[in-house]
């Protein structure tokens, strides 16, 4: 078998629940278990296309994972999230920040190009050879350096205050939700990703994709 799938993930669900849930299918279909592995991760808050590679297409992955990624995320101005998303715990800090949407898009254009990011310390990010995300659930310090990410795009799709919802298309290893912070601080008003959604990875995009349906 060499198969290359294409998922919508739910909201709730991790990335590895839709491999586990792709694994079990094509095992029952193939009578014998199949190799599946996915080309990058999704937040289990977020939704959109995750590409999974089955049997001997999971050769292919290290080529797939490297590829540019277009998001659309839904920003709260004026509210923190510990985790950068809802789930999180949340402290708000203004209910309806007074902020121009021509600020907003002056600020937005400061992070277009390369830029320096600290991805979040809930994240798969492996420290000392253990995830990011587990030690901060243990409550033990995780320092992640910082690194250069590529980011081609922001466009604003809707403003209305406190909420925020922009496209962008950003290279490998761009974290949204620290995008969403490091917004709200160049704002003054701090920020979390209430919603995200990836449509596209490099041309493959959401809306025209025979999509791998997940069971329940």
């Amino acid at each position: 078998m060499e198969r290359i799938i294409f998922v919508d993930k739910p909201s709730g669900m991790s990335s590895f629940g839709a491999v586990a849930r792709v694994r079990r299918i094509l095992t029952e279909q193939e009578g014998h278990k199949v190799k599946v592995g996915h080309t990058g991760t999704l937040d289990p808050f977020a939704t959109g296309l995750l590409i999974l590679l089955a049997g001997k297409a999971t050769k292919k992955a290290p080529e797939l994972t490297k590829l540019d990624k277009e998001y659309e995320a839904t920003i709260r101005l004026g509210a923190t999230s510990s985790t950068g998303d809802p789930e999180g715990e949340i402290t708000i800090t203004d209910e309806k920040p007074a902020i121009s949407r021509t600020e907003i898009e002056a600020v937005l254009q400061k992070f277009i190009g390369e830029i320096e990011q600290t991805p979040p310390a809930f994240s798969a990010i492996k420290v000392n050879g253990q995830r990011a995300y587990k030690l901060a659930r243990a409550g033990k310090e995780v320092e992640i350096p910082t690194r250069k990410v590529q980011i081609f795009s922001i466009d604003i799709l809707e403003y209305e205050a406190p909420f925020l919802k922009i496209r962008t298309h950003v290279g490998s290893g761009t974290y949204i939700r620290t995008l969403a912070e490091d917004i709200g601080k160049e704002l003054g008003c701090g920020a979390y990703t209430v919603e995200l959604r990836r449509t596209k990875i490099a041309d493959y995009d959401i809306a025209k994709l025979p999509l791998f349906e997940l069971p329940e």
